[in-house]
């Protein structure tokens, strides 16, 4: 059983460092996926017609505060600097996000101090909510109705399908505003993109005379008593054959847009109206300002429930699929010989440094 491989299902970062990890201490690893291409939602690749590093399931920027994490990114890639300046356009106006004091002075029409600033808003939130239940409770207790309408209200409706009345306050843990006029969109001490995309990255990883890849195939089609653990990263219900019904995912459409020059002057724009059916547009050549292109190209991305033909993209978890992950997480503790892993095998939303931390975690428990 000992000199039997290890089988990572999925190419994206769960398995692909679990799957070197676990290489480099002499263990042999197959790594497997359906798709035709490495690194999962992660996939990048160059534009034939502009030469531009297209990020194929939308924009992926590399944050994280763990060391270790940013120190193992580097290793297998170069990683240049990169800050995310998002804007929303509400209302035919663009704002900065998340709401910091230009957005506040801008929205108000006012020059206020941080500290005037702090009053203000503290007089705007909703003082008789005392404990928010709700994502909507959440930000009129603290923000009021014009910036909960401006910046929340339209945006979440489109992403998550539902009335953010429906949707838990813990999405929103936190009071998304900012008293000074730092723009970035992050707070982590290390941020960065890949130079050379992040399908090189994960190739990279991969690259070990223990490890195995094959493209194009599906984990159903294999004999797994050939293996002595399986690392499984694909959907958590599909592993059960929808057994217990089906977890509920988000799923995104993208609508390409070809252009001369600069379409948008940034990398990311929100349009939180909800008479615009896409929810942002994203340029490709903002998320490498190091390089320079004459034509560019954006996608529309349009938010929409996932069928089972659909690549599904964010967890919902409101309560009917917290109720049936329970039952799915009560028979994945069964497996002795299978460890579920990243977005898809443990139903969670993961930023990529909390799933290499992971992966890393978890190989050096079979090492």
């Amino acid at each position: 059983m000992k000199n039997l491989p290890y089988l990572c299902v999925g190419a994206g970062f769960s398995g692909a460092v679990i799957a070197r990890e676990l290489a480099k201490s002499g263990h042999n690893v197959h790594v497997i996926d359906e798709r035709e291409h490495l690194a999962g939602n992660c996939y990048s690749r160059r534009d034939e017609e502009t030469q531009i590093q297209v990020h194929q399931y939308g924009p992926h920027i590399f944050h994280t505060d763990d060391p270790e994490v940013w120190e193992y990114i580097n290793r297998f890639g170069e990683m240049m600097p990169y800050v995310n300046r998002v804007k929303v356009t509400y209302k035919n106006k663009v704002y900065s996000l998340p709401i910091n004091l230009h957005t506040i002075n801008q929205f108000f029409g006012k020059c206020m101090s941080p500290e005037q600033a702090k009053e203000f808003i503290s007089t705007l939130g909703d003082s008789s909510i005392k404990e928010p239940k709700t994502f909507e409770e959440q930000a009129l207790a603290f923000l009021g109705n014009d910036l909960y309408q401006a910046f929340f209200r339209g945006y979440t409706l489109k992403q998550w399908g539902v009335e953010p009345s429906e949707l838990p306050a813990s999405i929103l843990k936190r009071l998304p505003i900012r008293f000074n006029y730092d723009d970035n969109y992050f707070n982590h001490r290390f941020q960065g993109m890949p130079r050379n995309g992040y399908t090189k990255i994960v190739e990279n990883i991969l690259d070990h005379r223990n490890i195995k890849t094959s493209l194009k195939t599906s984990f159903e089609s294999l004999n797994t008593n050939n293996y002595q653990h399986i690392f499984y990263s694909g959907p958590l219900d599909r592993y059960f054959n929808y057994s217990q019904g089906r977890l509920g995912y988000r799923s995104l459409v993208f609508k390409e847009i070809r252009a001369s020059g600069d379409y948008q002057g940034t990398a990311v724009m929100n349009y939180s109206d909800t008479n615009i059916s896409y929810t942002r547009i994203t340029e490709h050549k903002h998320f490498a300002p190091w390089e320079k292109h004459k034509d560019t190209i954006c996608f529309e991305e349009h938010s929409k429930f996932a069928t089972e033909n659909d690549i599904p993209y964010y967890p919902i978890r409101l309560v009917k699929e917290k109720a049936m992950l329970e039952k799915y997480e009560k028979l994945a503790n069964q497996e002795k010989k299978v460890s579920f892993v990243g977005r898809l095998g443990t139903y969670r939303y993961l930023d990529m440094d909390v799933t290499i931390r992971e992966a890393l975690d978890i190989a050096k428990k079979f090492n």
